[in-house]
């Protein structure tokens, strides 16, 4: 690929696993146990942690349904309340979970004039407090659907997962006019191999078994930050 110089370039993230140990399960536990009522507390705990075993096999084998399912524990929850939570996330959850190397790997990339990107199928909530903490220029994630300001437990279209990641990247790219090939792509997991490919340098990043295979197969750089 040949890069256009006289064009911008990005650098795009993802952000569960790849910058942060911790994924959008972990969010949702610190919601659930933060819920006022203790009722409704106790039960969304404990449906939770009952659908913990689907959920793992869901991320793992199709990254669409993990989401339809997953943020519907969202529902009920009103749009001030996850704003003001979703601060408390990032603070007491996202942030002690950066990897060490995320600041590095960011830093040297903003020194070589990319702008920088979180692509992710988290809340939009809880990425905006890791977007300017990291000093990102944008970012794309997940919006839950609102009816009178409170959560439908619906995600707003279009869903933020797996190839979707690549097709935003693609409509990013043209709209604000940056060059793809000069541009760089990191992530983990095997799902994201669409978002890699979409860019000049894609990199692994921790990566999960079928992100290592493509990789290697591809001759990818791999970096592990964990």
């Amino acid at each position: 690929m040949e890069s256009d110089h006289s064009r911008p370039t990005a650098a795009f993230y993802d952000v569960d696993g790849t910058l942060i140990r911790t994924n959008v399960v972990h969010a949702y536990a610190y919601y659930a146990v933060n819920t006022p009522e203790i009722t409704r507390r106790l039960t969304k705990t404990a449906g939770l942690l009952a659908s913990l075993p689907f959920y793992w096999m869901a991320d793992k084998f199709d990254r669409r349904l993990f989401n339809e399912t997953f943020y519907k524990n969202y529902a009920g929850y009103s749009e001030d309340r996850l704003v003001l939570l979703g601060e408390e996330v990032f603070d007491k959850v996202i942030r002690p979970n950066i990897f060490e190397g995320a600041f590095s790997l960011v830093e040297r990339s903003k020194r070589q004039g990319h702008k920088q990107i979180l692509v992710t199928g988290a809340l939009d909530v809880v990425t905006k407090p890791l977007a300017d903490y990291l000093g990102c220029d944008d970012f794309v994630a997940n919006r839950l659907q609102m009816k009178d300001g409170v959560a439908t437990g619906l995600l707003e279209k279009p869903m933020i997962a797996g190839p979707t990641k690549a097709l935003w990247v693609r409509r990013y790219a043209k709209e604000h006019g940056y060059d793809l090939d000069g541009s760089f792509a990191y992530a983990d997991s095997g799902s994201d191999v669409p978002l890699l490919s979409v860019v000049g340098h894609p990199c692994a990043v921790n990566p999960d078994f079928k992100m290592r295979t493509t990789a290697r197969a591809y001759d990818w750089p791999v970096l592990e930050l964990a």
